[in-house]
């Protein structure tokens, strides 16, 4: 693993409407979560693309779920461009997907433990045993769906209960934006994982209930247009609507260091 702490420094946060996006590459940020694991601090991740910063600008508790998270990476080139944008010549993509796979491999060379909590029923066992199958060292201890109504206070317990007894070092959250960064707010002070981080359809990607645009498309900022093509009917909306809003507020508010 190449250690870009030398060349990015662990606190640079670029503001882009008003949401301070971590300034972090792949390598940068398995090089935190190294130190995080092996300081046994508690920390959150807030993987953010253009549609989840809209959300969060909008809403003052996400905003600082956002703003207070050990990190918030850029999980889209429209935010590795408003960085860019800003000075930050280094910073780049780290898509939920990728970050997943490449955190599956270091824990199997490193023994960091792993629990998977969301997606549909089956999910997260599944995306257990497909990263088990690529990765045989690989340490999963636990994995769970939880139902699509709000839990009830004691099987929310039991949930922190479990997580708690199988001692994660990472505890992967795909519940969806934004529930997902609410869940990890409300449960980082009860959870001893040493990182809740959600990557809401990652666990779909992985387990093939989804498929990525081709790469040309993701790093060119045009990943958007293939998921649309896939989704129209759910996703129409947000892009959309969206594209102008952002657009707008980065020539409204133009990105800056903090």
């Amino acid at each position: 693993m190449t250690d870009m702490h030398t060349e990015l420094a662990a606190a640079d946060r670029v503001d882009v409407l008003g949401i301070h996006v971590s300034v972090t590459n792949l390598d940068h940020t398995i090089g935190t979560f190294a130190r995080w694991i092996e300081g046994d601090e508690r920390q959150l991740v807030c993987v953010t693309d253009m549609n989840a910063l809209l959300h969060a600008r909008a809403d003052e508790r996400l905003t600082e779920v956002y703003n207070t998270a050990g990190l918030t990476v850029p999980d889209g080139m429209p935010l590795v461009w408003a960085g860019k944008k800003a000075g930050f010549e280094r910073m780049d993509r780290v898509a939920g997907p990728d970050l997943l796979e490449r955190v599956m491999a270091e824990a199997a060379d490193r023994g960091w433990t792993q629990y998977f909590y969301g997606g549909a029923e089956g999910v997260a066992e599944e995306l257990g045993n497909t990263f088990q199958e690529r990765h045989p060292a690989l340490k999963v201890v636990g994995a769970e769906c939880p139902p699509y109504r709000p839990l009830t206070e004691t099987e929310d317990a039991e949930v922190v209960a479990r997580m708690n007894a199988a001692r994660p070092d990472i505890v992967w959250v795909g519940l969806g934006a934004p529930k997902q960064e609410r869940w990890m707010a409300d449960h980082r002070d009860r959870l001893n994982a040493s990182i809740l981080i959600g990557v809401g359809a990652a666990f779909d990607f992985h387990t093939g209930r989804l498929d990525r645009a081709p790469l040309w498309m993701q790093r060119s900022g045009l990943e958007w247009s293939y998921r649309l093509y896939k989704e129209p009917k759910r996703l129409w909306r947000r892009y959309f609507l969206g594209i102008p809003r952002f657009g707008l507020g980065i020539l409204r508010r133009p990105p800056r260091p903090i």
